[in-house]
């Protein structure tokens, strides 16, 4: 099972948003934490952020990014603005099925 404590986006521009997501069991697999970030706006297919905890998929700002290891994750947006609406999932994609 995975918690978020926050899901759901709304802050004013220019602030940092951090959002806590914990696991309960180990994700760590040769040295790398397979917890992935999605971002997901009303109407949209999710879109991935961050994988293996910290690395920022191509194309997406470095305004996002991630950070932890063990059981606890973070999403952290910098400078949050207005197009960061939506809400944010966190995912194990060390084993199937995958959970968020």
């Amino acid at each position: 099972d995975i918690i978020m404590t926050q899901s759901t986006l709304g802050r004013s521009p220019g602030e940092t948003v951090r959002l806590s997501c914990k696991t309960s069991s180990a994700i760590l697999y040769n040295s790398k934490n397979y917890l992935a970030w999605y971002q997901q706006k009303s109407g949209e297919a999710p879109k991935l952020l961050i994988y293996l905890a910290s690395t920022l998929q191509s194309g997406i700002s470095s305004r996002f990014s991630g950070s932890g290891s063990g059981l606890d994750y973070t999403l952290t947006i910098s400078n949050v603005q207005p197009e960061d609406a939506g809400h944010y999932y966190c995912q194990q994609h060390y084993d199937t099925p995958l959970t968020q």
